[in-house]
């Protein structure tokens, strides 16, 4: 084969890759996929639809030269090292205007490095954030490409082609320079662990609390999405319920461990916030909560010292459950506003130009946390690009003094019957405290001063001033 006659090459065959290739050939694309796993090649070419044009290739410099100019090349590999491996091992093949694009989920600050090494060699480099799961990237992902404007135009059309549609909107757009890509798709995976550490609580609330069977949590769950829960996240979690485990024939949600990683996007997206000084606790507690759970042995240790305090909520569960409602509801919205706020400030300080209005608009088809909310944020960010946080427009804000009143309600009820809502009570404190004027942190500036001679402000004077304490030698 040395015909070159391929549209878009893709090294990675796992169930991501393929189904991503497989996407673009059933749009009429001519693809071919490259993998050292042989029978990942045979599995693209068996599942490939009738009359389309897939090819699994085996070589390295026959996977190149079969592809058209300029070259069109997806990498969905481990972040990381294998990354930069795959590059050196195709930079010799390449030639100069060659498109190289990371759709896995690379670093941002890894994906910076690689623009600048590969622009003096005349390589395009793109970091492309995919969202949608095996099932999206087959029906129809959300696509977050940043970085080189050239390659962006080059494989614009196929990128629209392969993307979900909302209302015959391509879910995809050109997410700033240099790393936006991978930098926006970090945050919206710190988002999806957010949420979905609150989606447990809830959970956790009324199987616990109120003694909810699974079918009656389907139930639950199935209605909240029936409205303004309306989101990929609430559709699976009612589906879950009904799941039945083929070894025991009992539901297999019972019989799954409670014991998650943290790693990659999401614990990132917690980290780089604190390097950047910007507060987004909801998606911190998300993180913070999945390396508790890993400590099974020591939780068990721990119940067995103290014992388990929990108690049935003795409320009307029909009430409960629409508290619930609304407490989730307020707390989806300050997670949505944190990340939001999180990439707009990262889009100044990094210059990376994201368009906050786009982000929005392409999250609300084909990616994890696509919900019914993302409507009304893309309308708000359209009328104001440069809004600094959600919760400052008067769209959302008669929303949530609304449901206020709810998730006090809730988080009291939990805390009392002795049930641990981190994600709930966190997203309530961030609300209490960002909506105030002033915060006791006059006396933690004053204690630094005192310890430490860290200075302080003043709020009569301007300038920076330090004090010689009374007693500070006691």
């Amino acid at each position: 084969m040395s015909d070159a006659r391929f549209d878009f090459g893709m090294i990675g065959l796992g169930v991501m890759g393929r189904n991503f290739l497989l996407n673009m050939a059933d749009h009429g694309y001519a693809v071919a996929g490259l993998d050292k796993d042989v029978q990942k090649g045979l599995s693209l070419e068996k599942e490939a639809t009738a009359k389309t044009t897939v090819k699994a290739v085996k070589d390295a410099t026959e996977f190149v030269s079969c592809l058209k100019k300029p070259r069109r090349i997806m990498l969905l590999v481990p972040a990381g090292k294998p990354v930069d491996s795959v590059i050196e091992e195709f930079l010799p093949l390449l030639e100069k205007g060659d498109i190289l694009i990371d759709g896995g989920n690379s670093h941002y600050t890894d994906t910076l490095k690689r623009i600048r090494y590969l622009e003096d060699k005349g390589i395009h480099f793109m970091g492309m954030g995919v969202s949608g799961g095996e099932r999206g990237a087959r029906l129809g992902p959300s696509i977050m490409p940043g970085g080189d404007t050239g390659a962006w135009q080059a494989v614009k059309p196929m990128l629209e082609a392969v993307s979900a549609k909302v209302n015959g909107s391509p879910c995809v757009a050109y997410m700033g320079k240099d790393a936006s890509g991978h930098y926006v798709k970090m945050v919206h995976n710190g988002i999806e662990y957010a949420i979905m550490q609150l989606i447990s609580e809830t959970y956790m609330l009324m199987h616990l609390g109120l003694g909810l069977n699974n079918d009656e949590l389907h139930t639950v769950y199935k209605k909240w999405n029936e409205g303004n829960l309306q989101s990929y996240l609430i559709e699976i979690t009612s589906d879950i319920f009904l799941q039945t485990d083929d070894k025991t024939g009992g539901r297999l949600v019972d019989i799954i461990l409670d014991e998650a990683g943290a790693k990659g996007t999401g614990m990132w997206a917690s980290q780089d916030a604190m390097s950047m000084h910007y507060p987004v606790p909801v998606i911190d507690i998300a993180v913070a909560m999945r390396d508790l759970s890993v400590y099974k042995e020591e939780r068990t240790n721990a119940e067995n010292i103290y014992g388990n305090p929990v108690q049935k909520i003795l409320t009307d569960k029909d009430s409960f459950i629409a508290q619930l409602h609304d407490a989730l509801y307020f707390a989806m919205i300050t997670c949505y506003a944190q990340g939001l706020g999180m990439i707009q400030k990262g889009s100044v300080d990094l210059e990376m130009e994201i368009p906050l209005s786009e982000v929005v608009r392409i999250w609300r088809g084909g990616c994890i946390i696509r919900s019914k909310l993302l409507d009304t944020f893309f309308d708000i960010f359209s009328k104001d690009k440069t809004l600094a946080n959600i919760l400052l427009s008067n769209s959302i804000s008669g929303e949530v003094k609304n449901y206020l009143p709810q998730i006090r309600s809730v988080v009291s009820s939990a805390v009392n019957a002795g049930y641990p809502v981190p994600g709930l009570s966190t997203a309530l404190n961030y609300f209490d405290s960002y909506r105030r004027k002033h915060l006791p942190v006059n006396l933690l500036q004053a204690q630094r001063d005192y310890f430490g001679s860290h200075t302080y402000q003043r709020t009569d004077i301007p300038g920076v001033f330090h004090t010689e304490w009374d007693g500070k030698d006691d």
